[in-house]
């Protein structure tokens, strides 16, 4: 059975047919690999994977992340569950970079659709690297060198994950086990070597080396810029669909648009490296 790639708008995604994700050949793993270079999020219709094929699928591209504060399937801790009706899910309708409060932010993801809302739900994803290209030749080269500070608490506020003690304390300890961290605003993709927009609504909270009034502007206007319509894409879900994402060089955000209706997702984050910004050797 042959691969089949369509492209979805020439910035951003392809959908992925011909392949099996729950029995997979390391010739295709090879293909998904280079596939997701080249389009920073690919999708898969009604793929149903177990959880075993879902852990070994992310772990193809290295090895998993733990989250500090989601569920996660007893069976599986790899994979977090992001219930609706279990958990707090209106900080996923904010554009994010996953986990930037990380000093090694992840990799990427990879994302199943388990139970949907008959209406709504839908995820959006931006390309970090066309929206950097986009921008002013002088502002590039002010951003370039410049360091952004990425914190946890941004998107994990004590008055909604810290509202019974026993949340309280785990989230807590989360605080303490990740610190604010410090990043380059503009990265190079480690194996693109492709220059990425490395702010996000999500976690980053200032330029550093700039007054605050500076730095909220230029933050202001970088979020607003990051995430325009020629840079993103949208995703309707359907049960079993999978989405796999270079979590390096995007922003998503899920829109929480379904009330009281029944949301799961299942996720794997794969462990990146230290954001840097080298030039091709």
């Amino acid at each position: 059975m042959s691969l089949n790639i369509e492209k979805i708008n020439p910035n951003i995604g392809a959908i992925i047919s011909g392949i099996d994700l729950n029995q997979i050949s390391e010739h295709e793993l090879q293909h998904l690999h280079d596939a997701l270079l080249g389009h920073q999020v690919l999708f898969f219709r009604k793929q149903n994977l177990s959880a075993d094929s879902q852990v070994a699928l992310a772990h193809s591209f290295g090895p998993l992340h733990i989250h500090p504060i989601f569920l996660s399937l007893p069976q599986a801790p790899e994979i977090i569950v992001l219930d609706s009706h279990q958990q707090d899910l209106k900080d996923n309708e904010l554009w994010h970079t996953d986990v930037t409060f990380s000093h090694t932010p992840p990799l990427g993801c990879v994302l199943q659709a388990i139970k949907l809302p008959q209406t709504g739900g839908d995820t959006f994803w931006a390309s970090a690297t066309a929206s950097f290209k986009a921008l002013p030749e002088a502002l590039k080269q002010k951003l370039r060198g410049l360091t952004a500070t990425h914190d946890i608490r941004k998107s994990f506020p004590v008055e909604r994950y810290g509202n019974t003690p026993e949340k309280l304390k785990q989230l807590e300890l989360s605080f303490q086990k990740n610190p604010p961290v410090v990043h380059p605003v503009v990265c190079r993709h480690p194996v693109t070597q492709e220059e990425v927009l490395f702010v996000n609504e999500g976690f980053t909270t200032r330029i550093n080396g700039l007054s605050q009034q500076e730095s909220d502007e230029l933050l202001i206007y970088l979020f607003e810029h990051s995430v325009k319509a020629d840079f993103h894409l949208r995703w309707q879900w359907q049960e079993g669909d999978v989405a796999i994402w270079d979590n390096r060089c995007t922003q998503h955000k899920a829109l929480f648009d379904y009330g009281d209706a029944h949301r799961i997702m299942h996720r794997a984050t794969i462990i990146g490296s230290v954001p840097a910004y080298k030039l091709t050797s």
